[in-house]
């Protein structure tokens, strides 16, 4: 996946595009697979980089979310745990079992909680994971010693998926790639193109990096781009009222010392009524998440004061060893595009069920959603916008399609198990030579190949593509990401062809987006 040829393929209107997709988060990529693997003409525009928002900061969850069982929303849940299977099975070197666990701090949780969780296993069907089942104290302190053992009576335990977010879009663009479509990052929209009845009929776009702006006519455009939706809808009709409201939700990143096992803690009612997580992630800690309503959407939110309170408290409630603001290694934040149905009550009430709206003059909206379901709403996007463009009808052929990267035992790749079958060539990268095998830091797992790697077949353009999203430098420690980007900059200067200003400005640049990411 090249930069240069996908603007080469985007400047060629020899073919019209069938259709034009805006955004590059979970949705947009979803969307360009089913398309593209359809066989319709398929070009992906992104504002930043791939998965520079929220798809790069979730939980790390693909689950069928406990808390809409609890709310009810069985037919949410039943198609979250169905996608979560077809994920696990399509992409077996990112997606992998996750024990978690309920703790029981009164009477009646175990059999409360242990009813619920079996629900969950039948609505999962033949796609399920291992089944729930109640433990005594002893087995669950057994499982996860660093638990808070005071009070404790019992834990159900059950199981979910966990995966890699920026990795699994990465390897969504390069699904899409392998498929015929072009994807741009660094490409914003600038203006709808309208035909002279009114219809939409393409975007115009503006690389980022050189200025150039150009039309991409197509005969649908989809706009995919999660709580930034609103934006482009009133580029379409300026009077369009609201459809996204915005809800931010705040994760902590602790060292593994604090829950050094496999098995994770969920927590199912908060004090403000939410579902909580303490998860084990490439060998850090993740505590989240919070739901606080914001007024407007932005491309770098930033956790508040109270919202830290809020996780650290938690925190130190559930873990034998509680946590201080100098054990955070990273915080970071995430807008969830919740569907705006009318009301005023709490964001955490709001369905994560999916909205396509289809404007007069033919633009197709899609937002709402998760991660887990990322497949089924690309499939009902690309059903509904194959219609408003008159394409031929063809199938979707995603539910058993291999995702980039495939391999049913990537374990055996150490820390490189999420580039999948690409490890082997990354691990040849640095055995080529022998500055590529060092560490970019000592406290981080990546090596200098996965920059080289990032910059030649995943279309990184900046440190912080290959910080925050190509590996995971910045959610793992955001000090050591900091200290690591002279290293990263020279390497991209030297692969992108870059001059010392431009490392220069790299760094800066990084530094002070990484800062924004510590507690001070």
């Amino acid at each position: 996946m090249n930069r240069e040829e996908m603007w080469a393929r985007a400047r060629d209107n020899s073919t019209p595009w069938d259709m034009v997709i805006v955004g590059g988060g979970a949705t947009g990529l979803g969307t360009a697979v089913d398309a593209s693997e359809r066989g319709y003409r398929t070009i992906l525009v992104e504002q930043y980089d791939f998965a520079k928002g929220t798809s790069s900061r979730s939980t790390k969850l693909v689950h069928g979310g406990v808390r809409y069982l609890k709310q009810g929303d069985i037919s949410l849940v039943r198609e979250a745990l169905r996608e979560r299977g077809l994920l696990r099975q399509n992409a077996p070197h990112l997606v992998n079992d996750l024990e978690l666990i309920v703790p029981n701090y009164t009477w009646w949780g175990g059999a409360f909680y242990g009813v619920g969780l079996k629900t969950y296993d039948v609505l999962a069907g033949r796609l399920g994971l291992a089944k729930s089942r109640i433990l005594s104290r002893a087995e669950t302190l057994e499982r996860i010693p660093a638990l808070e053992a005071k009070g404790l009576r019992s834990g159900v335990l059950y199981h979910d998926g966990q995966f890699d977010d920026a990795r699994l879009a990465i390897h969504l663009a390069m699904t899409a790639a392998e498929h015929g479509a072009a994807l741009l990052n660094y490409a914003p929209v600038i203006r709808l193109l309208k035909s002279k009845d009114g219809k939409i009929a393409g975007v115009a776009v503006r690389d980022a990096e050189s200025g150039e702006e150009f039309d991409i006519r197509a005969k649908v455009v989809v706009n995919a781009t999660g709580v930034f939706t609103d934006g482009l809808r009133r580029m379409d009709e300026p009077g369009a009222p609201p459809l996204v409201r915005p809800s931010q939700g705040v994760h902590i990143v602790l060292d593994k010392k604090f829950m050094p096992g496999k098995t994770a803690i969920m927590v199912p009612h908060t004090d403000d009524g939410r579902v909580l997580f303490v998860l084990p992630w490439h060998d850090r800690v993740i505590v989240g998440t919070t739901d606080t309503p914001v007024p407007e959407a932005s491309i770098e939110p930033r956790p508040l004061d109270e919202e830290i309170e809020f996780l650290m408290t938690h925190a130190a409630r559930y873990l034998k060893q509680d946590p201080t603001r100098a054990d955070v290694l990273c915080t970071y934040a995430a807008l969830r595009p919740l569907v705006n149905r009318g009301g005023e009550g709490s964001t955490a009430s709001l369905s994560r069920d999916h909205t396509i709206r289809i404007s007069d003059s033919g633009l197709v909206s899609v937002t709402g959603g998760k991660w887990t379901t990322y497949r089924h709403m690309a499939e009902d996007t690309v059903n509904k916008a194959s219609r408003v463009g008159a394409l031929t009808e063809r199938p979707c052929g995603t539910k058993d399609l291999k995702i980039h990267g495939y391999h049913s035992d990537s374990g055996e790749f150490g820390h490189l198990y999420v580039y999948g079958s690409d490890a082997p060539a990354i691990a040849a990268l640095a055995k080529a030579a022998s500055p590529l095998a060092a560490l970019l830091h000592p406290r981080l797992p990546y090596q200098a190949a996965e920059v080289v790697w990032a910059a030649r077949h995943e279309m990184a353009r900046t440190v912080e593509d290959a910080l925050a999203r190509r590996t995971r430098a910045l959610l793992l420690d955001a000090r050591a990401a900091i200290e690591a980007a002279p290293l990263v900059a020279e390497i991209l200067a030297r692969e992108l062809g870059r001059d010392a200003a431009w490392r220069s400005k790299q760094i800066r640049e990084f530094t002070e987006l990484a800062d924004g990411y510590l507690l001070h």
